[in-house]
């Protein structure tokens, strides 16, 4: 089951029942089933403090990823996704896009990191973007 929540802000996902419908049907075309995905949204704030805590990053990042990889194994995608509400919105300005549509991009983002897609490397990253404008389009099939 996929759930959303909030950290240290107060953000709405609109159309949650299509945004669970899309996320599942994401990761079941990469493979896999979706188990429990927990979706965080956060303040900046709270987002850099886990960087640092986790991942030993000090700095600012719209999305954090943390996967169950013996599950992955099993073919179920368990994890939670943390996303920086702020970071996102001064992403969507930077890249000249609505913040909803920014959003909707890193959402997928984060269920491709669950699904083991990287993109750290200049090919990597051009792949998951090429990854994520396809599954962008898809959620916007009436068949979700």
């Amino acid at each position: 089951m996929i759930h959303f929540y909030n950290e240290d802000c107060n953000y709405n996902v609109a159309g949650k029942m299509k945004i669970r419908r899309w996320i599942e049907e994401v990761i079941r075309r990469e493979g896999y089933v979706a188990g429990d995905i927990n979706y965080i949204f956060c303040s900046s704030e709270y987002h850099r403090q886990m960087n640092r805590d986790f991942l030993g990053h000090d700095y600012y990042t719209d999305v954090i990823t943390f996967e169950e990889r013996d599950r992955r194994k099993e073919g179920i995608i368990d994890g939670e996704v943390y996303i920086d509400v702020a970071t996102v919105e001064d992403n969507a300005e930077i890249y000249n896009c609505l913040p909803f549509i920014e959003m909707r991009r890193v959402i997928v983002h984060g269920a491709l990191h669950l699904c083991g897609h990287l993109d750290k490397s200049p090919t990597a990253a051009k792949r998951m973007r090429q990854m994520e404008n396809r599954y962008l389009k898809l959620l916007n099939t009436p068949s979700l």
